[in-house]
């Protein structure tokens, strides 16, 4: 049963939502994230970057969401996946 639960809590992390909310995102992005860091740090240039897909991306917010001490929902992972794509990353869907 947990092991279950822990596979389904990751695809969540992993798979796209329905309907993201960008503006959600980066309200969310703004309150919470920004503690450690500023928007600047996803302007480097693509070649330095980890993130070279929508899905890298998704499990990079969920990878130092923990950091911003709030748990998050999938769904504010997904918002906050798809503030930063739609703003900084543009990579495809």
């Amino acid at each position: 049963m947990k092991r279950a639960f822990a596979l389904a809590a990751l695809a969540a992390l992993v798979l796209p939502a329905q309907a993201q909310d960008a503006a959600r995102g980066q309200l969310l992005y703004d309150t919470y994230c920004g503690v450690c860091h500023y928007e600047r740090v996803h302007e480097r240039e693509r070649s330095r970057s980890k993130v070279k897909t929508l899905t890298q991306l998704r499990v990079e917010v969920g990878r130092w969401a923990p950091y911003s001490k709030r748990t998050f929902t999938p769904a504010d992972l997904d918002d906050v996946a798809e503030y930063l794509n739609r703003s900084h990353y543009k990579l495809e869907k």
